[in-house]
This record gives structure tokens, C-alpha cells and sequence, in this order.
């Protein structure tokens, strides 16, 4: 089954233990420390919107990004309800297209682990190049090779609740670097009855360095990697990281 189709009903169910608002001031104060405040932002891999939306409440000019239709779906219903002009596109991370240039690019909640080539990572990374103005700034997170080591890798984990139920393995490969999530869903329809729903992810666990490498490859300039929601140096034991890098190669237009 293709990823997030039955789950895209029960995504933000399950991820109610994200503070999405944190994270998005977090994400903002990086953003004004480098002088953006307002304009064009790309949500790459937006899943059902909930940064999207915090950023356009937050005043920035919004496009999300996600190979999920499904999850795009429940995002513009969101769209709906708040009445932001936000545009959403259903693309690939690696082949994304978009209009013209933005001033920075997010990539939040691990989405950078889903792409388990490295080659597409370093694809990805030169669209961001290409898509961002001159000295645009691209943040993302991802999770480390310790989360998935010590926090993921072998375990299982359930919960149940009145209108769906979860279980979901995991198993990771420390020689392919590849944690594999089974998922068995419970969903229940509008009769009461409950649907079966199996999915499985995969990520990949990168180093700090061959990620540092992979950035500078696409052409970007490596600016920062900080334990996340902090401005300290990765520990051996961060879960979290997240990466700041900028646009490298255009040159900014002068003013006659």
C-alpha cells in the first residue's frame, strides 16, 4: 500500500504529542535571525499541513509540498477552515517543481530521513539550491543514528483509542542504515465497524557529516546543525538535529 493512505485519516491523531507550536517558533526565530520575515516559504514534505498553517498564521506567504494526496486532502480542508491563501502541490521531493524562486525552504518532522538514496537527497538539495532566492535559507530536521539505534530500532509500540488503534514495529538495519516502520492500523467508519489498514516506512539514518557533505555537493553553503530546539552543538545522544544551510550561486540584484 502506497505510504500515508490509511494512515493520513489518523496522522494528526497520533501526532497530537507534537507541540507543532514550538517547533514553529523555533523555526521562525531562525528564520529572523537571518533577516526573513515576511514573503514566499515552501513546506517541503507538508504532510497534513499543521506547520503550513502555523507559518501562514505567522504571516509568511505559503506553499506546501507533499507526495501524499491523501494527506494534501485533509491539509486543504485545514486550508478551509482558517481561510489562508496557501498553495499546495502533490510532488515528489526529489523532482519538485515550483513557480519561481522562494526566500527559504522547511523540511520539518524528519521528512529528509524518508529519502533513503543518497543520490535523491543530493538531488533534492540542488532543487532547493535552484528554488531559493539568492542567499535564501533552507532549514530541516531529521531524526540520528542514536534515535533509531536506542530509541526505535527493535521496538514496539501501541496505542489504542475509541476511534482508531495503532501498532508499530520497527526493525532496523545498522549495516543498510534503514529502519523499516511496520504500521497496522484499526480506523473505525462512520457504522462503528473498524477498517484494517497495513503501511510500511522506511527511513534512513545519515551522520552529521556525510549530511554536511551531501548539502555542500548540492551546491548549498552548510551554516549550522543544532540539537534541536536549541542552539547547541549536536550531543551524542541528540534524538533531533536540525540543519541550516543557504543558497550558494546566485548573485543578489543591485538596485540601479
Amino acid at each position: 500500500m502506497e505510504a500515508y493512505t490509511g494512515f493520513a485519516e489518523v496522522y494528526d491523531t497520533f501526532m497530537d504529542n507534537i507541540d507543532y507550536p514550538s517547533w514553529c517558533d523555533y523555526v521562525i526565530g531562525i528564520l529572523k535571525e537571518h533577516q526573513i520575515e515576511d514573503g514566499l516559504i515552501l513546506d517541503l514534505g507538508c504532510g497534513t499541513g499543521s506547520m503550513t498553517e502555523l507559518l501562514a498564521q505567522a504571516g509568511y506567504d505559503m506553499t506546501g509540498i507533499d507526495m501524499s494526496e491523501d494527506m494534501l486532502n485533509i491539509a486543504m480542508k485545514k486550508r478551509e477552515q482558517s481561510g489562508h491563501d496557501i498553495l499546495y502541490l502533490c510532488q515528489e521531493m526529489q523532482e519538485f517543481e515550483l513557480y519561481g524562486t522562494v526566500r527559504a525552504i522547511v523540511s520539518i518532522c524528519d521528512c529528509i530521513n524518508y529519502v533513503t538514496e543518497k543520490e535523491d537527497v543530493i538531488q533534492t538539495f540542488r532543487l532547493v539550491n535552484n528554488y531559493l532566492d539568492p542567499k535564501g535559507l533552507f532549514i530541516f530536521d531529521m531524526n540520528t543514528p542514536y534515535k533509531f539505534k536506542e530509541q526505535l530500532g527493535e521496538h514496539t509500540f501501541a496505542e489504542n483509542r475509541e476511534e482508531c488503534s495503532f501498532i508499530w514495529e520497527n526493525l532496523y538495519d545498522d549495516e543498510e542504515k534503514i529502519n523499516e516502520y511496520a504500521l497496522t492500523l484499526f480506523v473505525r467508519d462512520e457504522d462503528g465497524r473498524y477498517e484494517k489498514y497495513e503501511e510500511f516506512h522506511y527511513q534512513r539514518a545519515y551522520e552529521i557529516e556525510e549530511m554536511k557533505e551531501m548539502i555542500q555537493m548540492a551546491g548549498l553553503e552548510f551554516l549550522a546543525v543544532y540539537d534541536a530546539f536549541t542552539k547547541n552543538a549536536p550531543r551524542p545522544d541528540s534524538d533531533r538535529v536540525y540543519f541550516i544551510a543557504r543558497e550558494c550561486g546566485k548573485e543578489i540584484e543591485k538596485n540601479e
